[in-house]
């Protein structure tokens, strides 16, 4: 079940009224770290939070009905909790989690999906020591499963008034499904901090400011 986040945090209260707060500050105290907005034509603050790339900290006014909608409080709390409510009420073995939104890309036109959080499955499926077709073991390659359905499930979704919240993806044989929550150990392999980044020499060449409530 994959569910874009803007739902989530609607059922979760998780909105502001425009006008009561200026989006900056608002930006500014949702994110974890943020650059100041450059004065150009896109008006976005780039910003990381928890640990994703994203920007105006996922702080979003499209269908809000003149609210600004944050991203939900703890994203990984709330698919754990989705996950446990539909596999106890329709007896669900194997039953996933994603929680979405959309995001840029770097050098690339157009918006994609990425996942903000999930439960029930493991999030990559690793080629390290396996071999390639001619025989050469591969060392480092892992496929990023979460992400990859996350970005097919938001272009089913879309962007604008599809009212289409929710999509189901089924019959992937490469799914490896988990009865219990994604652990500690498996959430942090599936990040990674700036100074192990391929792109260090980006992200740590500007000057981040921290975010959060002042």
């Amino acid at each position: 079940m994959v569910i874009t986040s803007k739902i989530v945090s609607i059922c979760e209260g998780r909105v502001v009224k425009i006008g009561k707060i200026k989006k900056k500050e608002l930006v500014e105290r949702e994110a974890d770290l943020y650059l100041p907005p450059q004065k150009d034509r896109f008006h976005v603050t780039l910003t990381v939070k928890n640990n994703i790339l994203c920007s105006s900290s996922g702080v979003d006014e499209s269908n809000g009905d003149g609210f600004w909608v944050l991203w939900p409080e703890n994203p990984q709390k709330s698919a754990n909790n989705i996950r446990k409510y539909l596999a106890k009420k329709y007896k669900l073995k194997n039953v996933g989690v994603i929680i979405t939104d959309s995001k840029s890309n770097i050098l690339r036109r157009g918006a994609s999906g990425i996942a903000i959080a999930h439960s029930g499955f493991l999030s990559l499926k690793s080629y390290v020591g396996k071999k390639d077709i001619f025989g050469r073991k591969m060392k480092v390659t892992k496929a990023n499963v979460v992400d990859s359905l996350a970005i097919s499930a938001v272009l089913v979704m879309g962007e604008g008034a599809e009212q289409t919240p929710l999509a189901i993806i089924s019959n992937l044989d490469f799914i490896k499904f988990k009865k219990n929550n994604p652990t500690k150990k498996e959430l942090a392999e599936l990040q990674v901090d700036m100074d192990n980044d391929y792109f260090k020499v980006l992200l740590k060449s500007v000057e981040w400011k921290k975010g959060g409530k002042k």
